[in-house]
């Protein structure tokens, strides 16, 4: 039943809400994952993140199997994509995110917390997200789409399964069982994570957020002749919006994202103010500031190849089990150990 438009804005709003202050409070961040587990050995963070996109895609898969939402209306499951697009996208999208020291989602959890670096950073990632999407860098971006997309016969993990022989709901389950059940284990094998309770009920959290979110577009906006776009968390086209939106929201409409957006920064602020975490913060020096907004620029540019970000592809992306999906954030993870550890690794910036 097609509740409208409205209510699809307001959930969006309430789930940047608990996004913004549970990232807060659980420093959750890929890039901090990653860091923390290649750094010193803290494998913490990176378990979180794994038990989010476990309780992502069985939540999510679970609505696909209860016919509330159709995941082949989602961006991520569409006929055709580029594999190197996707793959070089996150590679940028991976790179520039340790140059600005966060993704794009911690940037907006830091803007709330009065990271005016972040602020800089958001700007700079949706300007970029735009110029890439529709601006000047797109006919590039079009040309080499065109010239190396390919429709493949298998486009998601399900369906990589139906050609060994199972039918369509027996291959959803196993993948769904298969994945998240090694991503579960992954999480609690660790017996740090096991103890650390907040970590485990912001995993929890964040990917029913993916699952709300798809219910909330899928299901509450669903109608033949109004349909709202079939999305879930993801900030990088909705920053770009956002950004266009301040300054022409005469001439633009409220959607899903940008409402995601402007709950992340509510719940974030309140969250800060309550804990008393507020602070403000500023750039050091100018080459802190010049790497920062040169990383921002990769990961708005890299997003827009790539379809989405380290939370975009990496928890909503990969909870339809698309294989593009797999193959972005598989770029992102290679271009963050490029700039944390490889031959470009750039200097750590002081932690956010």
């Amino acid at each position: 039943m097609f509740l409208g438009p409205e209510l699809v804005i307001y959930a969006a709003f309430a789930i940047g809400l608990v996004f913004g202050a549970v990232g807060l409070l659980s420093n959750f961040c890929l890039l901090s994952s990653l860091r923390g587990l290649w750094g010193n050995g803290d494998g913490r963070l990176v378990r979180t993140y794994a038990l989010a996109i476990a309780v992502a895609i069985a939540a999510t898969q679970l609505l696909v199997l209860g016919h509330y939402v159709d995941l082949d209306k989602s961006i991520y499951l569409q006929p055709t994509f580029s594999a190197p697009l996707m793959f070089a996208g996150g590679l940028l999208f991976g790179y520039g995110m340790v140059l600005s020291n966060g993704c794009a989602s911690r940037a907006l959890v830091l803007l709330g917390r009065g990271n005016l670096r972040s602020f800089v950073v958001i700007v700079t990632l949706g300007i970029a997200a735009q110029m890439t999407l529709k601006g000047l860098i797109a006919p590039a971006r079009l040309a080499i789409l065109q010239w190396t997309q390919g429709a493949p016969r298998v486009i998601s993990l399900p369906a990589l399964l139906q050609t060994v022989g199972l039918d369509a709901t027996a291959a959803r389950i196993v993948a769904l069982v298969a994945v998240s059940g090694a991503l579960a284990i992954f999480a609690f094998s660790h017996a740090g994570f096991r103890k650390s309770w907040g970590q485990i009920a912001a995993g929890l959290t964040i990917g029913l957020l993916v699952a709300a979110g798809w219910f909330a577009t899928g299901f509450l906006g669903a109608d033949d002749f109004n349909p709202v776009p079939v999305t879930s968390l993801t900030f990088v086209a909705p920053i770009a919006d956002s950004v266009q939106y301040v300054m022409l929201s005469t001439g633009s409409t409220l959607n899903f994202g940008i409402a995601l957006v402007a709950g992340v920064l509510a719940g974030s602020f309140v969250t800060s103010l309550a804990t008393s975490r507020f602070k403000w913060d500023g750039y050091t020096s100018p080459s802190h500031m010049i790497r920062s907004i040169g990383g921002a620029a990769l990961m708005g540019s890299g997003g827009a190849m790539a379809l989405g970000c380290s939370v975009g592809q990496g928890l909503t992306g990969v909870s339809t089990l698309a294989l593009a999906s797999f193959l972005a954030i598989t770029g992102i993870v290679v271009g963050a150990a490029v700039g944390l550890r490889g031959p470009l690794q750039v200097r750590a910036l002081a932690s956010a």
